[in-house]
């Protein structure tokens, strides 16, 4: 039985991709303080036991995997960087309190663990924070090493390139160069055949970006033909992941379910969530595409438990 700490745990991206391994899994504790995204793992997970919001994990658990995908707001290009100094109290320096929970473990510490952020985080902004987390590993007695992986290489045709560190306490080196990799099939076996309203593309803002090209510091609001640009929190929000053609001046939105769909998630997954998330009729569900924008792609989970186990 492989047992999980799931820290900033989302919708529970990790979990998910045990259990389509058919790897037993033993979720020991999942740590979430978004009350929704709790709502939605509870659904997708419901046959299992339930948890609650909570911003704090006991430090007497024994997991073998410990996996922390920590707040990338200030790390992101699309937020202000306000970087994650141990000090500075943003989102992302709660990074740090993994660190402090592996302390308070003791003796036992889990024997690999996960680390999943933002490609920025390697910028030379912000890389003395990542730096001292893997000197911080260190101490603790890990071999850490990293990569910058990208999901359209895991079977997702989604450009979405992440960081992520891997880190074992028996001094083995993750090696990401043997990782089992996919190819992407084209994102029309991703898409729903819809031109319902709510998905237009009607915002002049919008519009006006489509298909104009970028500049150093932006880019154009791309029309998606064999994949996506990276998922995002909102769709109605430039950049976002890309618009969808429909061939007759009109352009629509990714869907919430498509969206899930591009990180991995079955539909059967999404539909557990939008069962207590419903939305407003007409609306588009701000609350799923939230936690599909927020999530880590499943299938490069699973090519990396793979290797581990």
């Amino acid at each position: 039985m492989m047992q999980i700490l799931e820290l900033f745990g989302g919708i529970g991206s990790p979990r998910k991709a045990l259990i389509n391994l058919g790897i037993p899994t033993k979720a020991i504790d999942y740590v979430e303080i978004d009350e929704k995204a709790v709502r939605s793992y509870n659904a997708i997970f419901k046959k299992e036991l339930e948890y609650k919001t909570q911003s704090v994990a006991g430090y007497n658990l024994k997991p073998d995997i410990l996996i922390h995908g920590s707040p990338c707001q200030d790390f992101s290009i699309a937020g202000k960087q306000q970087g994650a100094d141990p000090e500075s109290e943003t989102r992302s320096s709660l990074m740090w309190e993994t660190l402090n929970i592996i302390k308070q473990m003791g003796v036992w510490k889990p024997r690999v663990v996960i680390w999943e952020n933002v490609k920025n985080v390697l910028s030379k902004h912000m890389r003395h924070n990542f730096n001292r987390y893997l000197i911080e590993m260190d101490k603790l007695g890990y071999t850490s090493s990293f990569e910058i992986l990208n999901s359209y290489d895991f079977g997702l045709p989604q450009k979405r390139e992440r960081v992520f560190t891997v880190s074992y306490l028996d001094g083995t080196i993750f090696n990401f160069k043997t990782l089992e990799t996919t190819e992407a099939p084209n994102i029309k076996e991703f898409l729903e055949d819809t031109e319902e309203d709510k998905y237009i593309v009607t915002q002049p803002s919008m519009l006006e970006k489509i298909g104009v090209k970028g500049t150093q510091f932006s880019r154009e609001n791309d029309i998606i033909k064999d994949f996506a640009m990276a998922i995002t929190t909102k769709q109605m929000r430039y950049p976002n992941s890309g618009v969808v053609c429909l061939g007759d001046g009109r352009y629509r939105y990714l869907t919430e379910l498509e969206c899930w769909r591009l990180q991995g998630y079955s539909d059967s997954d999404f539909y557990n969530a939008l069962s207590v998330h419903p939305g407003r009729e007409g609306k588009l569900n701000g609350i799923l595409y939230k936690q599909a924008g927020n999530s880590i792609p499943v299938t490069i989970f699973e090519s990396m438990f793979k290797q581990i186990i």
